[in-house]
């Protein structure tokens, strides 16, 4: 590791995350801000957006009817919940910010199943029409680097995606496996897979965290009025160069 984990608060003591083996999927991330939402809850919804949103859950269930699809999963945001931290503040003028109210996640059984929905019709005017109507926008693909478990898409609950912006990879990864600990024993996190984009220069985000809670009773709390959280888990990304923009979306 050529930049080492740097800890503090060393006597909050948790144990280290259960990772399973990384899955060999490949996956297409889409995400998108469409409406101008200052606040941490996303409550607009313009008609351009649910316009897209129908695009786009329309076109996720023709794909997962493709034999080599194994999800293809359309998101609308909810809140944007505690976690930024003191580095994003720092590095406002290079950290790209997330603030992504729709999102698209497909993933795949092999890097040839990605390349042809790229090149897909379906896609392109998915993609041209986000692109026309958003803010911001940022797309790319992904190899699984760690995983908690696999994400239950199948039903409606909370869903995480947590973009990290990071001077390191590999202080990055080191800092959330350090940190995930805390989310399976303060959270009762069962589930996580860790997106590594595949061209990293064209990637505004080092990885990108997606997992799932039933509700949000299951992870708000924890995260409002545990001091923990802020000392173990914020303090250490702060330490290890590397600033988390979570989001939680719901199922469109």
């Amino acid at each position: 590791m050529d930049h080492p984990l740097t800890l503090v608060n060393r006597h909050l003591q948790y144990q280290k995350v259960s990772l399973v083996a990384t899955a060999d999927s490949y996956y297409l991330h889409l995400a998108a801000e469409i409406d101008r939402n200052p606040l941490p809850f996303y409550w607009r919804k313009s008609a351009r957006k649910r316009q897209w949103l129908g695009e786009a859950k329309a076109w996720c269930q023709s794909l997962e009817m493709q034999p080599e699809v194994i999800s293809a999963v359309t998101f609308e945001a909810s809140l944007i919940p505690p976690g930024a931290g003191k580095f994003l503040r720092e590095r406002t003028d290079q950290a790209k910010i997330a603030r992504y109210d729709v999102a698209v996640l497909v993933e795949v059984k092999d890097q040839e199943a990605m390349e042809r929905i790229k090149a897909s019709a379906g896609y392109q005017e998915l993609r041209q029409h986000m692109e026309a109507i958003a803010r911001k926008h940022h797309c790319f693909e992904a190899t699984n680097v760690r995983r908690i478990g696999p994400v239950d898409h199948d039903r409606q609950g909370v869903f995480l995606f947590n973009y990290f912006f990071a001077d390191h990879l590999d202080q990055n990864l080191a800092v959330w496996e350090y940190t995930a600990g805390w989310f399976e024993q303060e959270t009762k996190l069962d589930n996580s897979t860790v997106l590594l984009p595949l061209h990293s220069k064209e990637a505004n985000y080092t990885i990108v965290n997606h997992c799932r809670w039933d509700g949000f009773r299951d992870i708000l709390p924890s995260l409002l009025f545990k001091r923990s959280f802020g000392r173990y888990v914020l303090d250490n990304f702060y330490a290890n160069q590397t600033a988390a923009m979570p989001i939680l979306y719901r199922l469109a």
